[in-house]
């Protein structure tokens, strides 16, 4: 078997209001190829929204690699790197309270997703500092904007 590709991934996502308009930035870096990608919703939670930046740079991966990745999302962090998410969907999507767990069908395909890769999750301090991070902040608040009205002042 071939050696993975090291992969670095970082993510973010934001909401106007929670719920409200929202965006998710993403990068992929591997070697020295990088790529940027965001995108967004009219309608979402911030949780989505970060759950979204990282489904989308697992689909944009084409093979299996070896992943790093890089969140300011402890919901994201905790549910991977804990292994919760995997607990959740093995319980039936229920958390160890017995509550149901939310986001059910971004988890699913998560999960599934991450399947074929190694993964390690790294949890980052939001906007402090974190170079990609903050331009993954940027991404995601680009895409939020264009679901937001037009400000009234630009009449």
């Amino acid at each position: 078997m071939s050696e993975l590709t090291k992969v670095e991934m970082f993510t973010d996502g934001a909401c106007s209001g929670n719920p409200g308009p929202g965006g998710w930035g993403t990068i992929l870096r591997a070697g020295k190829h990088e790529k940027e990608f965001s995108g967004g919703e009219p309608e979402t939670t911030n949780n989505k929204m970060e759950l979204t930046a990282v489904i989308e740079g697992f689909r944009a991966l084409k093979r299996p690699c070896d992943v790093v990745l890089c969140t300011d999302s402890k919901y994201v962090a905790d549910a991977l790197d804990k292994g919760w998410a995997q607990s959740w969907k093995e319980n039936g999507w229920r958390k160890a309270d017995k509550k149901p767990a939310q986001n059910i069908e971004l988890w699913d395909e998560l999960l599934r997703l991450i399947e074929p890769h190694k993964l390690r999750v790294i949890w980052i301090k939001g906007h402090a500092g974190h170079p990609e991070n903050e331009r993954c902040d940027k991404l995601a608040v680009a895409a939020c904007s264009h679901f937001m009205p037009s400000s009234e002042s630009e009449e």
